[in-house]
């Protein structure tokens, strides 16, 4: 009786470990995402046209990351300020997509970003 019960604890205790190990891992955080490989060349990801809009209307907004009062630690309003940032950028809003608090980008915007950092973060 005893033994019989010590292994339906055992095997109770590795049926929790096996179930419950990996349930929060974020893909795309282990794998690389599938928004990191877009193919970038029919993407149009230009700072001025493109990128800037995004990121003054989902990211500049008052009380995140505007000269106002930024509260993510981090001013994003000129090229200057997001180019410094752009690896940030990127890890926040394309890898771990917990950026903007708001909630994620759109996947066009996703594209655009990612694209515009890879080649190279111009103001263009």
């Amino acid at each position: 009786m005893r033994s019989s019960f010590f292994f339906i604890f055992i095997f109770f205790i590795i049926a929790t470990i096996t179930t419950t190990g990996c349930y929060y891992d974020k893909e795309e955080l282990l794998y690389g995402g599938s928004n990191t490989s877009v193919n970038c060349t029919t993407i149009t990801a230009k700072f001025a046209a493109n990128v800037k809009p995004i990121i003054a209307s989902k990211c500049a907004t008052p009380g995140c990351h505007n000269a106002a009062g930024s509260a993510g630690g981090s001013v994003l309003e000129t090229y200057a300020q997001i180019s410094a940032q752009s690896a940030r950028i990127k890890q926040r809003s394309v890898i771990d997509k917990t950026m903007p608090v708001s909630g994620p980008l759109s996947a066009a915007e996703i594209a655009i970003i990612n694209c515009w950092i890879e080649s190279g973060a111009l103001n263009n």
